[in-house]
């Protein structure tokens, strides 16, 4: 490992050699000056990694050559050493970026934590998180094997989700793709679970059944509007529980979580049965029935979600719920600007529901753009690019808004997506359609092992193009693609973000209900 360079300035530097001493004896280069404006000269010509400053020091003052050597080189670690503990020099050395704050006499072992802490943080917690994650692999392991419920299924993808985002962020180890293996597991286990317990949760009274899509309402949103809350619902289509652990800490600076939670998105994950089974409080198949002219089938020429805000106005009609609501789609900048000016006026209203499309729209942009796949070429990425977009939003700009209110925030999502592998071959009619995580149509061909097929729709609550339509579903990484341009199509779409099937990314999906901190 390359040896650390220190360069400390103090004009008392005499006085300092046994800590200097101690820090060689540590495999330290320290080079050392006792004013300013030569540890500027220093830094312009010699790479250093970190600078001990002097705050008080004669002529050029500590804070003075900050700032000076911030112009030549803003990322280099400072550490600032005082006699003073007066608040408005703390400030404005904060306030000039330094990485850390001393306040004299220092001793040496508080030298080295400062030193570690600045320049050898990364590889100590690369460490540290790779030790701690080995050590659980095989604790983590057992609990996906032993997953019996749907509750299990939670507790297991949380802790995938953790070690994703701790693994995300550290030095080159392998442990990432060991990672991987353990997710691709999980999923084939959990594909596993719901082939075998699907159809039955729907159509029987079990206990252990998980909350679906078309029942989030009346389990999250009606109660608290019984109670007379105001309440907020952000639907943020596509969003993954990583994606959400990657805005959650924006968030919390305006808001505290009353209720994590997740729900389990119906099948097909895709947001024209979803969304409208959450939106309604119905299964598709009910949706069909009840309201024909707000269904619109897969080989329809037409937007699938077009009907959701008379769903909802219906859905409160049938509970009923005298209660006056809002709904807004924002897909532009001037609807979300719209919202973020007419607040006041919506938040007369008891229920707000607003739907973001933009994590949605990285998706598909993803799959079409080359530059969108360079720019989220990994999970890693992908969860950066949706922090970004959500850190300069005007989502962010609403919730900062709504956190000077009474109101009760869900944030959630319709279903999520999973990056698929391997293709699977389906031969279908011109009927059958183009999504590539499921399939509806008449007469599909394909390797039942290889699927969730549900020959008879209707006992998973699914409307027919025609008598004979049946649906198919891909599990885990898979993506179903026609035998025509078989090779190009599998190269084409392996790596990108889809929906639509079966993997713990696209069913187990945050519900979040959030308070505004008190001011």
């Amino acid at each position: 490992m390359k040896a650390i360079k220190i360069l400390w300035v103090d004009d008392e530097i005499d006085l300092l050699k046994p800590h200097i001493i101690f820090l060689e004896g540590k495999d330290y280069i320290v080079e050392t000056c006792n004013n300013g404006p030569e540890a500027i000269d220093m830094v312009r010509n010699t790479h250093y990694d970190l600078v001990l400053l002097d705050e008080n020091m004669p002529g050029m003052s500590g804070l003075e050559a900050l700032s000076e050597i911030k112009a030549i080189d803003l990322t280099l670690p400072i550490v600032m050493i005082t006699k003073s503990e007066e608040e408005d020099i703390m400030d404005e050395a904060i306030g000039g970026h330094i990485s850390d704050y001393l306040i004299k006499p220092v001793n040496p072992k508080q030298i080295l934590l400062s030193i570690k802490k600045n320049t050898d943080k990364r590889r100590l917690v690369s460490e540290k998180t790779t030790s701690a994650y080995q050590s659980r692999f095989s604790q983590l392991g057992m609990e996906i094997n032993d997953c019996r419920d749907f509750d299990d299924w939670k507790q297991v993808y949380k802790k995938l989700v953790f070690w994703e985002l701790e693994l995300a962020g550290i030095e080159e180890s392998g442990m990432d793709e060991i990672l991987k293996m353990q997710k691709t597991e999980a999923n084939n286990l959990f594909a596993r679970f719901i082939k075998k317990n699907y159809l039955d949760w729907l159509n029987t009274d079990t206990k252990d059944k998980p909350l679906f899509s078309h029942n989030v309402f009346k389990e999250k949103v009606f109660p608290l509007l019984d109670k007379g809350e105001k309440v907020v619902f952000v639907l943020i289509d596509n969003l993954r529980v990583d994606q959400w652990q990657a805005i959650y800490p924006i968030i919390s600076e305006y808001f505290v979580i009353k209720d994590d939670d997740m729900y389990c998105s119906i099948l097909p994950t895709a947001t024209q049965y979803a969304r409208n089974a959450m939106f309604s409080g119905l299964m598709p198949l009910d949706i069909q029935k009840r309201y024909p002219k707000l269904w619109i089938n897969d080989d329809e020429d037409s937007s699938k979600n077009l009907h959701e805000e008379e769903l909802i106005g219906l859905h409160l009609k049938r509970k009923f719920k005298d209660v006056k609501f809002n709904y807004e789609k924002v897909s532009s900048t001037k609807i979300g600007a719209k919202i973020i000016d007419n607040l006041s006026t919506m938040l007369d209203s008891q229920l707000n529901v607003f739907v973001y499309n933009f994590v949605d729209m990285l998706s598909h942009a993803r799959t079409e753009s080359e530059m969108i796949r360079e720019l989220a070429n990994d999970e890693a990425a992908y969860r950066s690019l949706t922090a970004s977009w959500f850190e300069h939003s005007q989502l962010l700009e609403l919730i900062k808004k709504l956190s000077d209110q009474n109101v009760k925030l869900i944030i959630s999502t319709d279903h999520g997506a999973i990056r698929v592998q391997n293709s699977v071959k389906v031969v279908g009619d011109r009927q059958t359609n183009t999504n590539l995580r499921y399939k509806q149509g008449k007469n599909l061909n394909y390797n039942p092992k290889q699927v969730f097929e549900v020959t008879k729709p209707s006992e998973a609550f699914l409307p027919q193009m025609n008598m004979s339509s049946s649906y198919i579903f891909a599990t885990g990484e898979d993506f179903l693609a026609y035998p025509n341009n078989y090779n190009y199509y599998s190269s084409y779409y392996k790596n990108t973000f889809q929906h639509g099937g079966i993997s713990i990314e696209e069913m187990l999906i945050p519900l979040i209900t959030l308070s505004p901190k008190k001011k």
